[in-house]
């Protein structure tokens, strides 16, 4: 199957290119946000207790979850994955359009942010991380599409009939007529990856939300996230083609999946945690009649 001809630039102004893979990170951020503003809102989800955070501090929390996302998400993949930038090529680092971004990197950034805000606002940041974990498959999901689109993080070969050749005519000319990801059928990766780190795990977590209703529940909803998000990508590690060069490490393992287990781990632990009496946020009288009288039903 032929890669589609895709022009990883939607507009030109001039000089100015608004590209499909800067477009994808706003629409994440835009579309987590307002989530975010909706579940803060929805009192019955928090089963009488007072919500994380209002939707003043979520407007400004945008700000700070922003920057962690573009500067850990860059940062991550140069450390993790390209560190000869740093001396063979510095200025590539600042051309993100040019893709490369870290989702682990990204999680570090965010994870910094998060912290920083909770303290500037004597939030709790576990807290706060259950009512942003929610939002980031949205993140996820767009930001595979637009690796699609700009025809990079492959698959490994296969001889699926939906096997593509990431290879067309925009590829040839910026490659000098080579294609990087040869000839041969590739597992459509960034489109597994779509579906199981964006669209699989925001139902997920969306259950979790809203039928479990354990946004009360401290760890629960950051403990899934990590679980959930470690695990799929540790499964697609197995059919995505490793970053050129990366060394070979043993027992077939990849940098992914490294940085995936302790992701495993950490939610394992915030999930057994979550299920202590002491992590249940305890009933606020403020939080509104509506909330109470869910609390009341819930508990009947």
């Amino acid at each position: 199957m032929p890669f589609p001809n895709f022009n990883p630039v939607l507009l030109q102004l001039g000089p100015v290119a608004i590209r499909w893979y800067a477009l994808a990170y706003v629409a994440g951020i835009l579309l987590g946000w307002r989530y975010a503003v909706a579940l803060a809102r929805n009192l019955g989800l928090w089963r009488g207790a007072r919500p994380t955070a209002d939707e003043k501090q979520i407007d400004d929390l945008v700000l700070w979850i922003t920057l962690g996302v573009i500067l850990g998400g860059r940062i991550g993949y140069v450390l993790f994955y390209k560190p000869a930038l740093i001396w063979t090529d510095p200025v590539e680092i600042l051309r993100t359009w040019n893709g490369g971004m870290s989702f682990h990197g990204g999680l570090i950034g965010v994870t910094l942010a998060l912290f920083g805000f909770a303290v500037a606002h004597r939030i709790d940041v576990v807290r706060l991380a259950d009512l942003t974990a929610p939002v980031v498959p949205i993140g996820l999901f767009f930001g595979r599409i637009a690796n699609f689109i700009n025809g990079e993080l492959w698959g490994r070969p296969t001889d699926a009939p939906w096997g593509m050749v990431f290879c067309n005519e925009r590829i040839l000319a910026a490659y000098g007529g080579a294609c990087p990801a040869g000839l041969e059928p590739r597992h459509p990766s960034q489109l597994y990856e779509a579906s199981l780190e964006g669209l699989a795990l925001f139902l997920i977590l969306g259950w979790a939300v809203y039928g479990g209703k354990l946004l009360p529940r401290k760890g629960a909803i950051s403990g899934l996230f990590l679980t959930f998000y470690g695990l799929f990508r540790i499964l697609l590690e197995t059919v995505r083609e490793p970053d050129i060069g990366m060394p070979a490490f043993p027992f077939g393992l990849t940098m992914g999946m490294m940085l995936s287990v302790p992701l495993v781990l950490a939610g394992l632990a915030l999930i057994f945690y979550s299920r202590r009496p002491a992590a249940l946020a305890p009933p606020d009288p403020t939080a509104g009649a509506a909330a109470l009288n869910d609390e009341s039903r819930t508990a009947a």
